[in-house]
């Protein structure tokens, strides 16, 4: 392998993403009493189980691009599938970055902020 840090940067979106992935699908009910508490007052309080289920996919559907960066980069070192997992990442995080920002949770939109800047490096590095 000739480019540890994109595959230590995918290692990361992977972990984050799957753990994210794990908590919202085992354990949907507790995540979304608490989602539509959170978004009680914004103009997606009707759609927090359909906004729930959308980042949901978005976060599957990175984890699996991640993991198939991971693996091509092992392989072959191409790195087609990470880069397509950094963006979705960069996609993913911006989408909850919105729902913080909706819900004025400003230290939750902090918080994403600092997984957004590793992924934004992965898609320059991957690019």
């Amino acid at each position: 392998m000739n480019n540890p840090a994109s595959f230590l940067i995918l290692l990361l979106l992977t972990v984050t993403f799957l753990q994210s992935g794990y908590d919202k699908l085992f354990y949907w009910k507790d995540n979304l009493a608490w989602l539509k508490e959170h978004f009680s007052k914004t103009i997606i309080k009707n759609i927090v189980p359909q906004a729930l289920a959308f980042v949901l996919l978005l976060e599957l559907v990175t984890v699996i691009l991640a993991i198939a960066g991971l693996i091509q980069l092992l392989y072959n070192g191409n790195r087609d599938y990470g880069f397509y997992a950094a963006v979705m990442s960069c996609v993913t995080l911006l989408f909850l970055l919105f729902g913080q920002r909706l819900a004025k949770d400003y230290d939750g939109a902090r918080t994403i902020v600092i997984y957004y800047i590793p992924a934004v490096l992965a898609v320059y590095w991957l690019n």
